[in-house]
Order: structure tokens, then sequence, then C-alpha cells
């Protein structure tokens, strides 16, 4: 979907089998009719499915040989419906991210909030059967409980999802007339607050940032230009910190970078107005005289940063520092 390729981080399922996890050990323990002596002790199944499935198996008995009893207890658990929670939404455009390889790195985009609604139904033969099962859930439900789950394994993406109590329900069933066996179920509801993940990319290191920082050609009160081949005066040149005029234009600024070469670059600082082809430009300490043949158009690079990693070959679970060179204008030439 929108030129992603198939992925599939088994999100929903997981919720499913954390939800289904806190429920699978649930005990249910049998006494003598004084309730001094304990006769059995045994694990209630937990099966997921509808409510009307199980009702359907439990009550059903086309041979009229099979009992209730047979076949419960019995808790039975499904996930309902599905709803986007605002409550929680992260930042769309922050990423996580996970080591790969020494020359990869993986990342994900933040995980969207949805609210599991789930159904827990107790299919029990007497009431105190029901009661105890009952005892074994409800005093960690207050009204929340939290289970970590592993979301996304390749990520390390750990997160607490609490499951919220809503209610608790009982109903009373019977099979044929008022003498016969009864069925009673307790129906509970719950909410697990959970995450869908978007697909996992890989992506290389940054081993270096650079940085440059520039004036806007059109405000700036620094200018770099290219002067004449050969200097009006080739014995004498612009000296780096002179300040230069342009007297037919009344211009006035400071000499921040000259280079005698051919096609010498002219980088001046603290202009009044911006220096144009055609200007002939004479420092006052040197009295030295130059003709500007092109202006640059483009900003003026006023500094350049550059952030390294120390060590170079440090990766992402590396206790590493960072190395900063900043080349201040007007090196950069």
């Amino acid at each position: 979907m929108l030129g992603n390729a198939h992925f599939y981080n088994r999100t929903i399922r997981k919720v499913v089998t954390a939800f289904g996890t806190v429920f699978n050990d649930i005990l249910l323990q049998r006494y003598n009719l004084d309730n001094t002596v304990k006769k059995e002790i045994f694990k209630v199944p937990l099966s997921y499915g509808a409510k009307e499935k199980y009702l359907t198996r439990i009550t059903s008995d086309p041979t009229l040989t099979k009992a209730v009893a047979t076949v419960i207890p019995r808790i039975s658990f499904e996930m309902v419906s599905m709803t986007y929670d605002t409550s929680r939404k992260l930042n769309s455009l922050i990423r996580n991210f996970a080591a790969n390889t020494s020359s990869a790195i993986k990342t994900q985009f933040n995980p969207i909030p949805y609210n599991f609604d789930f159904n827990l139904s107790i299919y029990v033969r007497n009431t105190e059967d029901g009661t105890q099962i009952l005892e074994q859930i409800l005093p960690f439900f207050t009204p929340d409980f939290t289970v970590t789950v592993n979301f996304i394994s390749e990520m390390n993406q750990k997160y607490d999802m609490p499951i919220i109590l809503n209610s608790v329900q009982s109903t009373v069933d019977y099979e044929g007339d008022m003498m016969n066996t009864r069925l009673i179920m307790w129906d509970l509801q719950f909410t697990a607050k959970g995450y869908i993940w978007p697909p996992v990319k890989s992506g290389s290191y940054i081993r270096q940032a650079n940085t440059n920082i520039y004036i806007e050609s059109q405000t700036k009160s620094a200018q770099q230009v290219t002067t004449d081949l050969n200097p009006l005066t080739p014995d004498r040149l612009l000296i780096e910190g002179e300040t230069i005029r342009v007297s037919s234009r009344d211009l006035v600024g400071v000499v921040g970078k000259f280079t005698n070469v051919a096609n010498s670059k002219l980088v001046a600082t603290g202009l009044n107005k911006l220096l144009e082809a055609g200007d002939i430009v004479t420092g006052d300490s040197s009295n030295a005289t130059v003709t500007i043949r092109s202006v640059q158009s483009e900003p003026l690079k006023a500094a350049f940063v550059k952030l390294t990693p120390v060590p170079s070959n440090a990766e992402p679970d590396d206790e590493f520092g960072f190395s900063e060179t900043i080349t201040e204008y007007p090196d950069t030439l």
C-alpha cells in the first residue's frame, strides 16, 4: 500500500496473544462438603472464540449422553472491536532506530495507538467455581493491569500495554426445566491499549554531518566577486583588513579575503552597498586598484561546520563522543 513493500509485524496477533496469556494459568480447586479437605485441583481451559460458539458446544448433546459437567469449567475470549485512540497519538515524524549490522541501521516511525476491546466469558456449573475463578482475576485489575509486550523484536520495541477491566456481569442458563443442571456464565469486558506499527526500513549510518552557513545574497553586507586577471597596479595587492572604496558610487567596505591568482577572488565585508561588475576598487592602505569582472549571485558561505563521531567507527550501541571542526568565513574560499 502507498508504494510500500509487503510487511506484517503481527502486532494485532501479539495483542490478542498477550491478552489471552494473562488468563491462561487460572487454577480451580475442589473441596469436600465441609470445605476442609482438598479433593482436586486443575487448570481451567482457555480458548479463543465467540461466546455463542462455546454455548453451542457446551449445551449441545446429539447422543443424549454428554453432561455439562464434562466440558466446564471453561474460559473463552474474543476481540470484538478496535478503535483509534487520539489521546495517545505520538508525533508521526519521529522515528525509532535499531542497529542491524556494522554498516546499516533499521528505522521505524512511531506506532499508531489503538484500543482493542475484548470479551471474556467464564462458564461454570456452580456458583462456588465461578467466584473462585473471579477472585483470581479481579484483584489484579484496579481497574487496569499492565503487561509488557515485545511488539517489534527486530527493533527491540518493548511497550507496556495496560488492560482495563470495564465491567463484570453474570447470567444463568438452564438445560431444560428447573430440575436440570444449570450453566452459570460470567462476562467480563476489557480494553487493551495497544499499538499498530508501520513497516521497518533499513538505512545507512551517518558518519559525518556537514553544515554550511551562508549570508543571503540580497541582504548581505558581505560579498564575493571576481576581479581582473592582472590588477591595475600589479606591484601592489589588496591587503586583508584594509578599507576599500569605489569612489564613483560612494561605496565603502573592508577586504575580508583576496587571492592574487588568475580570476582573483575578493571577499568584501562591511559594505554599505553591493559591488557591481565594472566597479573599480581601490585600497586605502595598499593603494592597489582592481576592476570587478563578475559578481557571485549565490549566497556567500560564512562558515563550514563538520561533526564526526569519536571514534569514527563507533556503532549505535557503543559509547562515543563527537569532534567538531568549524572553518569560519572568509577562509572557506
